[in-house]
This record gives structure tokens, C-alpha cells and sequence, in this order.
């Protein structure tokens, strides 16, 4: 499985989103104005992807505010944990330029190629990487990356070479350069962003 059946705009739009910028703001269960302070924050370090999951309704506000900043900074806001089509159309009404889910669901990525968004299906084995590149799906975020390792990726790199990888879950400033220097086209991190320390660390990434 060393390629794809047919396109998908998903890849276009992650190549430009992602391209000389390997980290991904993932803001999970915080209330709208932290949510845009941390936006504010990532967005200063030239940290651009922010995703906020939406794991339960009381999380869209949290969306709409982060995506309302996003306009006035022209940066671009998605929505993660979208696991249903439903959860697509309502973070679509909403605002969201891109989706993240754990898993890979074909309905959710029709869904979301019907309204038009880029969508990035999580994938933990090869049969589901082979399921979402059949469907032209080349980003995939790996989920629980923490948990799969740095040699995961690059042991799946071996016979799907055009895959691109988004590593996610347990990825902090000090394991993130393993992913990358695994493979990982890109890191998303969480908590690590409220860190000083670990926001600098990450930021320099980019460089």
C-alpha cells in the first residue's frame, strides 16, 4: 500500500497548513477566555493550527470564541474529537476550517467532504492507515502517539511512505523532536502550551 486510490483536497489543504510549521495547539476542556488566551499564546509563538475538541456540547464556545480570535488574526481554527457527521455539521455551522477525530469513521470523512472541510482521521494500526489512504487521506493524525512511540511512526513509514503523520496524545516539548526526527510531519500538543518553558522549546521547532 504504497500509495493513494484517489485525491483527496484534505492533503492540499494540511501541505499548506502545516508546511514549516511542525506543531498544532490542541486546547481541550477550557473555558472561552482561556481558550483564546492560550490561542493568543500559541498564535505569538508561531504556533498557527489550533484545534479545540469539542468532545461534549459545552465545548462550543470554547470553538466559537477561538475561532472568532482566529478571524481577527486571519489563523486557522478546527474542531477535534468530531465522531460523528452530525458533530461535523455542527462545528461547520460554527466556523471550523479543518477537523481532527481519534479514530478514522468513513461517515464523519464524507461528511466532512461534502461541506468542505479538511478532515484528519486518527489512525493506531496499519489496517486503519490502509482504510483512510484508500479514501485519499495522506494526514493522519497517530492517536495516542505518547502510547504507540516515535518507533511506531517510523516503523509504519516503511510500507506507507506517503503517509503524513500528525502525532497526538502525550506529546510534550521534550519527546516532540523524537516524533519528528521519527517521521512526524507535525505534533500536537495540549498542556505543554501553559508551560513558559516548554511553549519556548516548542516554538523553536519551527525554526
Amino acid at each position: 500500500m504504497k500509495g493513494t486510490t484517489m485525491p483527496n483536497p484534505s492533503t492540499a489543504y494540511f501541505d499548506d497548513l502545516f508546511t514549516g510549521r511542525p506543531v498544532m495547539a490542541i486546547l481541550r476542556g477550557l473555558d472561552p477566555d482561556r481558550t483564546v488566551e492560550l490561542c493568543e499564546r500559541a498564535w505569538d509563538a508561531g504556533i498557527e493550527a489550533v484545534e479545540v475538541p469539542v468532545q461534549s456540547p459545552d465545548a462550543l464556545p470554547s470553538l466559537r470564541a477561538a475561532i472568532a480570535a482566529g478571524r481577527d488574526r486571519d489563523r486557522p481554527v478546527g474542531a477535534g474529537t468530531v465522531v460523528t457527521p452530525e458533530q461535523a455539521h455542527t462545528v461547520y455551522e460554527a466556523g471550523a476550517v479543518f477537523t481532527v477525530a481519534p479514530g478514522y469513521d468513513p461517515e464523519v470523512a464524507a461528511e466532512c467532504a461534502r461541506l468542505g472541510l479538511a478532515h484528519l482521521p486518527g489512525v493506531a494500526t496499519s489496517s486503519e492507515i490502509g482504510r483512510a489512504l484508500r479514501t485519499g487521506h495522506t494526514w493522519l493524525k497517530a492517536f495516542p502517539a505518547g502510547d504507540l512511540g516515535a518507533n511506531w511512526i517510523r516503523a509504519q513509514l516503511a510500507p506507507f511512505p506517503t503517509v503524513r503523520f500528525v502525532g497526538t496524545g502525550g506529546i510534550d516539548a521534550d519527546n516532540a523532536p523524537a516524533f519528528l526526527a521519527a517521521g512526524c510531519r507535525v505534533v500536537a500538543v495540549g498542556s505543554a502550551l501553559q508551560d513558559p518553558r516548554q511553549l519556548d522549546l516548542l516554538a523553536r521547532l519551527g525554526v
